[in-house]
């Protein structure tokens, strides 16, 4: 059979078509394949922008979280110490008070505290008895004397009016009380006023 050379011609026009179809939709799909690309690309880019923002955000709020913590813990324990040393001003002033009662037990001579002398020996037990009450009730109130005979000198609870050499006596020590000082609540309310061993 002898093929005409008009359809040879047709049969080589839908075999090129053929063969650009296939070439336009392998194209086609390599266009597709970039273009998921790009766009993967982009959410690769987007989901480390807002992993970024995260990490950010949850740094602030565990930042947050500890300086509430802080800020509650601080207002706490400014609330005990409140509670604690509110009282202290009042404390000092009482101090006064005993003070003044235990000079006027000690300037009463005791050979003077007889039957024969009943108002004096009334007078004397009362305020024996308001000045243990008084120590009783700054004891109950975390407040405790300070009376370091003997004791090493601390300047944070004592304060030295005198230095001066003593036979028997360490250098550093206290030899004199003065004055009775006192704490409250282990903080030096009141330094007791001492005098102190020096060096020969």
């Amino acid at each position: 059979l002898r093929t005409s050379p008009r359809l040879l011609c047709v049969a080589t026009q839908q075999k090129n078509t053929g063969q650009n179809l296939e070439e336009d939709q392998s194209q086609s799909q390599n266009e597709q394949k970039v273009e998921p690309s790009s766009a993967e690309k982009m959410l690769t880019e987007e989901k480390v922008k807002l992993e970024e923002q995260l990490k950010e955000v949850t740094d602030k709020y565990k930042r947050a979280l500890a300086d509430a913590e802080n800020v509650r813990q601080r207002s706490q324990k400014l609330v005990e110490e409140a509670k604690l040393y509110g009282i202290q001003s009042f404390c000092k002033d009482l101090l006064e008070v005993a003070d003044i009662l235990e000079k006027a037990t000690e300037s009463v001579p005791k050979e003077e505290i007889k039957d024969e002398n009943p108002h004096l020996k009334s007078l004397y037990e009362g305020l024996v008895m308001t000045e243990v009450q008084i120590q009783k009730v700054f004891k109950k109130h975390g407040l405790l004397r300070l009376n370091p005979v003997g004791a090493k000198f601390d300047p944070y609870e004592h304060e030295a009016l005198f230095h001066a050499p003593m036979e028997g006596k360490e250098p550093g020590t206290i030899a004199l009380v003065s004055k009775i000082g006192y704490k409250l609540h282990g903080r030096t309310l009141r330094p007791a006023l001492v005098g102190v061993v020096k060096d020969a």
